[in-house]
């Protein structure tokens, strides 16, 4: 029985082939248009955004942190000496780093947030770098608030930000696509819209939060050798991870629905970084190490 075609040639049959290798297609050049690799492990990185919109963004976000009402700078010389000092010796061993093109068009920025509770610390593209002063009894020296504050600058440095942005886009673009090959083929609306859901969890949890991990494990990695090349004993990022895992009691989600290693894989992983990071640092004029001020 001859199959009968629609106006533009295509058999009613042949559509959804063909729909799926337009979709095929979309994905391929989204993925083939913007891609890098990062100097220091290799590793293949999606990237649909320029960086100029990156620090266009990390400049806005950092104004509303700053600009939020609840957010209060601190004030106290104690807090900031030792954060902004942290930050100069930091920012200078990117500058010298594999990063060194983006370092230097960084306008850096350091902003100490009086907030006691909070055990954080961000830096945004374009180099905005914001500390909690709640980090400061994890990190408890100046070499743990280096560990912290080199593992935050890589995120920035090493663009793991638009990285994430690229990923989420071409998986929405993904889904979108097979979702309108599932609608076009016939099937049924709520079987079309289960299978959605089910590409959806197997995209967040087999692809985006293993990436997710390895931006973390990437941070940690060269945010330890910029510490070290800063002056400051990387050891301390070991000594960081542990009392964070005892702080926080083993209350930690799995590793596989995380989008952060465990305490013991990190400890684990600095452990082995150890031989890189130990030379570097020993080359190095030793910084400052003073204590992290109590909070109060």
């Amino acid at each position: 029985m001859k199959m009968k075609s629609n106006r533009e040639g295509w058999s009613n049959s042949a559509l959804p082939s063909n729909m799926l290798w337009l979709c095929f297609g979309i994905v391929t050049m989204l993925v083939t248009t913007g891609c890098q690799t990062n100097p220091y492990t290799g590793r293949w990185q999606l990237m649909m955004m320029p960086m100029s919109q990156e620090v266009q963004m990390g400049a806005q976000a950092y104004a509303d942190v700053k600009s939020d009402p609840k957010m209060r700078p601190s004030t106290d010389p104690r807090e900031i000496e030792p954060v902004k000092r942290v930050a100069a010796r930091v920012i200078e061993a990117a500058k010298r780093s594999k990063y060194s093109d983006v370092a230097n068009e960084f306008e850096w920025e350091v902003t100490v947030i009086k907030d006691d509770k909070t055990m954080n610390a961000f830096a945004l593209p374009g180099g905005k770098i914001a500390v909690y002063t709640g980090i400061f009894p994890v990190a408890k020296t100046e070499a743990g608030l280096a560990a912290v504050m080199g593992h935050e600058v890589v995120h920035a440095l090493a663009r793991h930000g638009g990285e994430r942005m690229s990923q989420n886009t071409l998986a929405q673009t993904t889904l979108q696509a097979i979702g309108i090959a599932l609608g076009v083929s016939g099937a049924n609306p709520v079987l079309s819209q289960a299978g959605m859901a089910a590409l959806g969890v197997g995209a967040q949890v087999g692809v985006l939060l293993p990436f997710s991990r390895k931006h973390e494990s990437e941070a940690d990695y060269v945010g330890v050798l910029l510490a070290a090349d800063a002056g400051y004993d990387p050891r301390e990022a070991i000594q960081l991870w542990q009392r964070m895992g005892e702080m926080s009691g083993g209350k930690s989600p799995s590793e596989f629905m995380s989008t952060h290693p465990s305490h013991e894989t990190r400890i684990q992983q600095l452990e082995e970084w150890m031989a890189e990071a130990m030379p570097i640092y020993q080359s190095k004029p030793p910084a400052p190490n003073h204590e992290l001020p109590a909070l109060h």
